[in-house]
C-alpha cells in the first residue's frame, strides 16, 4: 500500500521560510511524478508544484513562482518543497501527491493524482 507522509510544517512569520518533505513508502518514487497541493480553510484544494519523474520538468502555480522550489531525491524516496518569502495567504494544509501510473505526463489537476498524504499545516502569521 502506497503511503505518503509529509513533515516540516509549522508556524512562521511573514517573509520567513520552511521546507516540507514527503517520504513515500510501499513503493519507490522512481518513475513517478510527484506533486504538492494545499488547502486553506473554506477553500478548495489547489495545485502548488509538481516535478516530472526524471526531475527534468517542474511546474508551479503562478502565486508561488519564484518563491517555492520542488525537488526530489529518488535514493531517499523523498520529494521536498522549499518555501521562501512566505506570505499569510500561503497558510494552508499542504499535501504531497503521486499519480497511480509510471511515466505519465506532468499534470497540475487534482484528479490526476491517486495517492495523497495526510497533510502538514503551514501557518504564516506575525
Amino acid at each position: 500500500q502506497v503511503q505518503l507522509i509529509e513533515s516540516g510544517g509549522g508556524l512562521v512569520q511573514p517573509g520567513g521560510k520552511l521546507t516540507l518533505s514527503c517520504v513515500a513508502s510501499g513503493r519507490t518514487i522512481i518513475g513517478y511524478n510527484m506533486g504538492w497541493f494545499r488547502q486553506a480553510p473554506g477553500k478548495e484544494r489547489e495545485f502548488v508544484a509538481a516535478i516530472y519523474w526524471d526531475g527534468a520538468d517542474k511546474r508551479y502555480a503562478d502565486h508561488v513562482k519564484g518563491r517555492f522550489t520542488i525537488t526530489r531525491d529518488d535514493a531517499q524516496n523523498t520529494v521536498s518543497l522549499q518555501m521562501n518569502i512566505l506570505r499569510p495567504e500561503d497558510t494552508a494544509v499542504y499535501y504531497c501527491a503521486s499519480p497511480q501510473r509510471l511515466f505519465v505526463s506532468l499534470e497540475t489537476s487534482y484528479e490526476s493524482y491517486a495517492y495523497w498524504g495526510q497533510g502538514t499545516q503551514v501557518t504564516v502569521s506575525s
